[in-house]
């Protein structure tokens, strides 16, 4: 399937409409497990997102010409990052 393509619910075949009126009855509590101290004790909390990074980048702002910009956008992708790597051997 293409990935770009979006899928509508009848193609899903899904109840959602069922799923959204469904009332959770007394009897259905009965299947989850009781959370315990050991079972807590061993949750992760996962945040989400990158690593935070020990040598973060930061935002500012700079004109060059456009030839120049042109020229390191034709090598590729993560241009960006090599031209980083250039000035940071320029020191």
């Amino acid at each position: 399937m293409n990935a770009n393509k979006t899928v509508s619910r009848c193609a899903l075949k899904s109840k959602l409409a069922r799923v959204d009126t469904h009332v959770i009855k007394p009897d259905e509590y009965q299947e989850i497990p009781e959370l315990t101290d050991t079972m807590l004790a061993r949750a992760k909390v996962n945040k989400g997102g990158k690593p935070v990074s020990q040598n973060p980048r930061e935002l500012i702002s700079l004109r060059l010409p456009a030839d120049v910009i042109a020229r390191w956008k034709a090598t590729g992708p993560g241009w960006q990052t090599r031209m980083a790597d250039r000035l940071k051997k320029a020191r």
